[in-house]
């Protein structure tokens, strides 16, 4: 998995997990859990399905380094 489909697989899962919110728009800094208003399930959702789509294991420690489309991307990258 390259930079920019970790960062498509991350705009897929931010919007299946927060129905109506819309991550195309989202700039690779922006953090996104204030952006498109994730709550706690919200971001717990957005990991599971996540991790789903791509099979890399997130444990909860990684959970702060999941915070912008490229920190999720460089954590994804990094671990395939």
């Amino acid at each position: 998995m390259d930079r920019d489909q970790a960062m498509t697989t991350v705009r897929e899962a931010l919007a299946s997990a927060v129905p109506g919110a819309d991550p195309s728009g989202l700039t690779p800094e922006a953090v996104f859990r204030e952006e498109l208003e994730l709550d706690s399930l919200d971001f717990l959702s957005f990991v599971e399905i996540l991790s789903d789509r791509t099979g890399v294991r997130i444990d909860e420690e990684d959970y702060s380094r999941l915070t912008t489309l490229a920190a999720c991307a460089e954590f994804l990258t990094s671990r395939k």
